[in-house]
């Protein structure tokens, strides 16, 4: 399927590593023009250049921190003056979960959510916010929020908390935008095969006398495809989502963590 992704230009927050980088690889090889947006200059300059190299695209990479005002507007003012305008964003620039040890709900310290939210909520809302006048003058445009399988389960109250609410953010600006040809989607991947993820699962293994696949597979039991989904097959779904084939598409959040096993949503 022609994705018809060709000459539009896509902008992917995180886009230098993980799923964002994932995304943005695909974006590419279906014919997109990429920013790969870090808060480090040096990393998105190399990423840039050798995405441009292995697909043929231009590839910009811009330095900006997602929780600074200026910052944003910076970024997007580069986006136009270099790329000469902007239809996609993808909105990946977040803390990972599951990285570290999470406080009981009646533990959960404020400082850790106002960060959380800042970044991954507040965040995603600047720079869309800051890109959105690049879209209303193409007459067309898709932001894709990638947020998280914690907003439908409990465990991490601040990690509910954060992608709850960037469903709600979505859906809101979703409902703004009707009628503009800007849609704006949600995506909640699981534990994902990522570089972080197999670093973790490399350390596992050894400390635990196992395989990495067996490592996976324990941690895979709620899975309904039978293992973790890789940044890349995340990437797939972004990648439509943020085609003219997802005309149809527009307020919702997408499970994109494999499936799981026991849970219900409508």
């Amino acid at each position: 399927m022609d994705l018809e992704l060709e000459n539009k230009v896509a902008v992917i927050t995180g886009g230098t590593r993980g799923i964002g980088l994932a995304a943005a690889r695909l974006l590419a090889n279906e014919g997109a023009d990429v920013v790969l947006v870090s808060r480090h200059a040096d990393e998105a300059a190399r990423v840039a250049h050798d995405m441009a190299r292995t697909t043929g695209r231009r590839v910009l990479g811009l330095a900006a921190n997602t929780t600074d005002d200026a910052a944003v507007a910076t970024m997007a003012a580069a986006v136009e003056r270099e790329m000469g305008g902007a239809h996609i964003l993808v909105n990946c620039a977040a803390e990972p979960a599951g990285q570290k040890a999470v406080p009981v709900p009646s533990e959960a310290e404020w400082a850790s959510l106002a960060s959380h939210m800042d970044t991954k909520v507040m965040g995603y809302l600047r720079c869309a916010r800051a890109l959105l006048p690049l879209m209303r003058r193409a007459g067309w445009g898709r932001i894709i929020n990638v947020s998280g399988l914690g907003a439908r389960r409990t465990g991490d109250v601040v990690g509910t908390i954060r992608n709850v609410a960037v469903v709600a953010l979505a859906k809101n600006l979703a409902d703004e935008l009707a009628g503009t040809g800007i849609a704006v989607t949600t995506v909640h991947p699981g534990l994902t095969r990522t570089e972080k993820v197999d670093a973790m699962l490399e350390a596992r293994a050894q400390a635990e006398s196992r395989s990495v696949g067996e490592v996976e597979g324990s941690l895979a039991t709620n899975v309904l495809m039978g293992r973790l989904p890789t940044a890349e097959e995340v990437a797939q779904v972004i990648a439509f989502l943020a085609s003219p084939r997802s005309v149809t598409v527009n307020g919702v959040a997408i499970d994109v963590g494999g499936g799981v096993r026991g849970s219900i949503n409508y």
